[in-house]
């Protein structure tokens, strides 16, 4: 998308390119409404210093800290997710790297879950190399996840122990052995409208599959406790952005949804969204699934009129 096309989005009111960012959606994606589950398989003891990460060591967040889970528990937690109605299940640990072994089991729990329960393996490992990869793709993976979490621009005021060009590495390994690629980020996280504007173009520049956009919810004990919580319609304004920049990838609402959104959650997908995440998060509660259900139901009324 041109510059020019993207400046005269911005001086459209919000109602107007909600409207048109919903014409994208009918066009490139339809009806097609994507759900997702994840499970926190490792947690905590990260040594990022990612400022908004409940998960990061050196901050005091109180939450519960483990090891990787065993094959066992994956498998049981691959199954849930299909349960409550997800087409998709993602494994996702803290930190930048497993160890061999580590990768060895999650590869294992991929497959029986590919062969045993109908539900789509997603995973988010941190960084891999090409080899792990293709171990990962042979046992089953459908997609990759990894965020790019914000623009290049601001990525050194969110994060220093790694650079932006090694995400970037990790989602160009991922599609070279021939994955999905999932990758979004985080916005609400001081960062401004061009940023936003960058990370979309760079996802779009990408060929990314799915895009999650979460919103912050400052968690105390990070460094962005204190951080402006963004309004309602910066966030729908965001989601509409994204969708008319990014055309025909799944534009999927992650964590912060319910606290941000709240009540207008509805808005956001006659905005251009067609995905979210169910059952809740790495390390904070989401809708119970009573609620999402009643939301999916809006949904599919909403994309009926």
């Amino acid at each position: 998308m041109f510059r020019k096309e993207i400046d005269e989005l911005l001086k459209l009111p919000l109602e107007e390119l909600t409207e048109k960012a919903n014409r994208v959606r009918e066009e490139f994606v339809g009806k097609k409404l994507e759900l997702c589950s994840i499970m926190n398989a490792k947690s905590g003891l990260c040594a990022e210093d990612c400022k908004f990460c409940a998960q990061a060591a050196r901050y005091k967040t109180g939450i519960s800290t483990y090891s990787l889970r065993s094959e066992k528990e994956i498998i049981e937690a691959a199954q849930r997710a299909k349960d409550i109605g997800a087409q998709r299940f993602g494994i996702v640990t803290s930190g930048d790297a497993l160890s061999g072994q580590e990768l060895s089991i999650i590869a294992n729990a991929i497959s029986q879950i590919s062969k045993n329960t109908g539900i789509k393996a997603c995973a988010s490992l941190g960084t891999v190399e090409e080899e792990g990869f293709s171990l990962l793709k042979k046992a089953g993976l459908s997609r990759y996840h990894h965020n790019i979490e914000t623009s290049p621009g601001y990525f050194d005021k969110i994060i220093t122990t790694h650079g932006f060009e090694s995400r970037l590495r990790t989602i160009r390994a991922a599609k070279t052995v021939g994955l999905e690629v999932c990758s979004g980020g985080i916005i609400g996280m001081g960062e401004n409208q061009e940023d936003r504007i960058q990370m979309a173009l760079i996802l779009q520049e990408l060929n990314v599959d799915s895009v999650p956009i979460n919103i912050l919810v400052p968690v105390t004990g990070t460094p962005l406790e204190k951080q402006r919580r963004i309004s309602c319609a910066e966030a729908i304004k965001a989601v509409a952005l994204f969708r008319i920049i990014l055309k025909d990838k799944t534009i999927k609402l992650a964590a912060g949804r319910e606290g941000i959104l709240g009540n207008s959650q509805i808005a956001a997908f006659g905005a251009g969204a067609n995905g979210m995440i169910i059952g809740g998060y790495l390390t904070t509660k989401g809708n119970e699934i009573e609620e999402d259900r009643k939301l999916v139901e809006q949904i599919q009324e909403l994309w009926k009129e």
